[in-house]
């Protein structure tokens, strides 16, 4: 079987660093980083009477892996806004129950510039979020915003398919 239906010649897989992440239907500016979509199903083993021969196993409750974004430290503020809606320093009062879970979609490009992947991300919400890295005068490091979103799970956008590369 080909890896690749449209691009039957091609061999090589896709490569990891040309991504897009969309918030609010806005690119984020300064993308450096996205972890994993990772999501796991628990085993439950189940006995049947009267059959030695061990547990049978069934799927239980699956769990979606929170994502981590970092980005460069820039005027742009969408990590920060976010984070803001769940928590703040002016307390509970202060949170946005209508609009701190988001979805977000997540697109791969090729060398060409055109988008090959894409995932949507459902019900995302910042549990964590670094505004500045350790400062440290000695250094000459990029300075990186961290955000860690827990979601209510991702799929694939099947809309986007294999491009016919030239």
């Amino acid at each position: 079987m080909a890896k690749f239906t449209v691009n039957t010649t091609r061999f090589d897989p896709y490569l990891g660093y040309k991504f897009k992440i969309k918030v609010d239907n806005q690119y984020v500016a300064g993308l450096n980083k996205c972890s994993a979509l990772k999501k796991t199903t628990e085993v439950t083993p189940w006995y049947e009477g009267g059959d030695s021969s061990g547990p049978h196993q069934i799927p239980g409750k699956t769990k979606y892996d929170p994502i981590t974004l970092e980005a460069g430290v820039t005027h742009d503020t969408t990590f920060e806004d976010w984070a803001n809606k769940v928590n703040n320093f002016q307390g509970d009062a202060a949170m946005s129950l209508a609009t701190f879970r988001k979805d977000i979609s997540i697109e791969v490009y090729n060398h060409q510039g055109t988008k090959v992947l894409a995932y949507n991300v459902f019900r995302a919400w910042v549990s964590e979020y670094q505004a500045l890295p350790q400062l440290d005068a000695s250094g000459n490091a990029v300075m990186i915003t961290t955000i860690k979103l827990e979601n209510e799970g991702w799929v694939r956008d099947t809309s986007v398919t294999e491009p016919k590369e030239t």
